[in-house]
């Protein structure tokens, strides 16, 4: 990652920004000055010193100048009335050492769909940037480790997309793939042996919609959810079709799927390549589908990382150490191979 050198000018500076009147400092701050010490945290080499609405940074040139623009940040997040979390805090210092080209706060407060008073959000720039794909190219790819939104924001583009009229319905698919179980010792019928698959959908569905409401639209062909398999041999017109866990789809599958692809329509594919359940014979056509379209027209590749994770912070430094052993295990393995 790109960032602000701080050694490359060593003089400590002081610089005194004067928050707002207008801006209530507990909202800046923090309860118990929470958000204040992820301010600390994230420009370690800088002493910041909060009197009344005046805010005092010292330390080196460049990091005094990253904490007033964190602070400029954080101010501009706060007037739009979202409230700030140590999470957001910290994602804004890591854009604005990434310089990167959209400021924090305008990734931050970029609304998407509000339902009961709650307004979801992209979190992370890359975030953004697949919800911005979305909007431009009838077909975009979410590729990234678990936790990194790609299901959820695909499925709230949808609801938008058919809120505004935009696709007259949604169809929201997955391959129903084992994990290291079977379905044929599932109880219940076909149906009831598939609903697991399907759930982290409708649970997405429910934070988006009146879940009184979802049979009915169910029931009408507005939003249908079903496995891969059912898709074969349609042609879907006018809707926002979403494959999720694409990675446990083989090649003829994403093909399939893909040329189904109707007037009107958008499709997301989501996965995870780190991920596939196939048997060890079957290459997944999610790693394959990157290679194939990569250079077509109107199609997008987004790919996140273990830093546009969103769950709890661990589940980030998880897929890190999965991909270090990963990495290892397979050098190791070429190694093995150089040696024969």
């Amino acid at each position: 990652m790109a960032g602000i050198d701080a050694s490359a000018d060593a003089a400590p500076t002081q610089h005194r920004s004067v928050v707002p009147a207008s801006i209530p400092m507990v909202s800046l701050l923090g309860s118990g000055d929470a958000l204040l010490r992820v301010v600390e945290a994230q420009v370690p080499d800088v002493d910041v010193l909060v009197r009344g609405n005046e805010v005092t940074f010292t330390g080196p040139a460049p990091e005094v100048h990253l904490a007033e623009s964190l602070l400029d940040e954080m101010v501009a997040v706060v007037r739009t009335g979202q409230g700030l979390t140590p999470e957001a805090v910290a994602r804004s210092a890591q854009m604005l050492r990434a310089r990167t080209a959209e400021r924090p706060a305008d990734v931050l407060t970029f609304s998407i769909l509000s339902h009961r008073g709650r307004t979801i959000r992209p979190k992370t720039l890359n975030q953004k940037r697949y919800v911005d794909a979305i909007d431009r190219h009838t077909l975009t790819f979410g590729v990234g480790p678990a936790g990194t939104g790609k299901t959820y924001l695909a499925v709230a583009k949808a609801v938008q997309a058919l809120q505004s009229r935009e696709v007259t319905r949604i169809i929201l698919t997955r391959p129903a793939v084992e994990a290291g179980e079977r379905l044929g010792f599932l109880p219940g019928t076909l149906a009831d042996k598939i609903d697991p698959y399907l759930r982290p959908l409708y649970d997405a569905l429910h934070d988006m919609l009146d879940p009184a409401t979802i049979p009915r639209l169910m029931t009408e062909g507005t939003i249908e959810v079903a496995p891969l398999a059912y898709m074969r041999g349609r042609t879907l017109n006018d809707a926002f079709v979403i494959l999720d866990e694409a990675q446990n789809t083989s090649s003829e599958q994403m093909k399939m799927f893909l040329t189904r692809l109707g007037f009107g329509s958008k499709m997301v594919v989501t996965g995870d390549v780190t991920q596939v359940d196939l048997p060890s014979a079957t290459v997944s056509g999610l790693r394959q589908v990157q290679a194939v379209l990569d250079a077509v027209d109107d199609v997008a590749f987004c790919r996140l990382t273990s830093h546009d994770v969103v769950r709890h912070a661990l589940v980030g430094a998880i897929v890190d150490a999965y991909g270090r052993h990963e990495a290892a295990a397979d050098a190791g393995r070429g190694g093995a191979r150089g040696r024969r």
